[in-house]
């Protein structure tokens, strides 16, 4: 059954006080570990409910206290490492979001050009014939023949030629269906 009294002295240090009982009679021993463990510290002069108890010397102490000030439990303040815990999980969040947008974002691009590859594919390829007077080579003599980057081409004719007729040419970094800007199409 439990006892009601108030806590008479508290010693932060070595975790213990006494609690004077309501109704009179000796102070009674406490120990922190008979207080629930929320992380806060008993008050001298708040209201307990407690059980009597022996301790290991075989006087008795109290045990299973409770605040009654607060009920059975006193409001929890956040540790500092839970505030630091809700803080990394936040930030893991926003991490994880600037993740996923970045990889949509370059799936999106990687989509459009592969698109965009296969329109050009499915159209049909226009021949044109160089201006006179033109170092170019002609359209007609060029062939799908496993070239694909801008290094191996001569011309800005023959790189367009390749990205149009040929599959998987890798000339066109910015998928916007002018191959080797940097080398010949500039």
């Amino acid at each position: 059954m439990p006892i009601t009294g108030t806590l008479r002295s508290w010693n932060e240090d070595r975790g213990f006080g006494f609690i004077a009982p309501t109704h009179g009679g000796a102070e009674i021993f406490v120990h922190a570990s008979a207080f629930a463990r929320d992380g806060s510290s008993p008050t001298v002069g708040e209201n307990l409910s407690y059980e009597l108890g022996r301790g290991r010397d075989g006087k008795p102490q109290a045990v299973n206290v409770v605040r009654l000030a607060v009920g059975s439990r006193p409001p929890r303040a956040p540790s500092g490492r839970e505030t630091h815990k809700s803080q990394t999980s936040w930030v893991g969040l926003l991490i994880i979001a600037l993740l996923l947008g970045t990889g949509g974002v370059w799936g999106y691009k990687q989509f459009s050009g592969w698109q965009h590859r296969k329109n050009l594919a499915s159209q049909p390829a226009e021949l044109s014939t160089p201006a006179p007077g033109s170092s170019e080579a002609s359209p007609a003599a060029f062939s799908c023949d496993g070239r694909v980057y801008c290094s191996q081409m001569t011309s800005c004719a023959e790189a367009k030629w390749f990205i149009n007729n040929c599959p998987g040419t890798k000339m066109d970094g910015n998928s916007d269906g002018i191959p080797c800007q940097e080398q010949w199409c500039n």
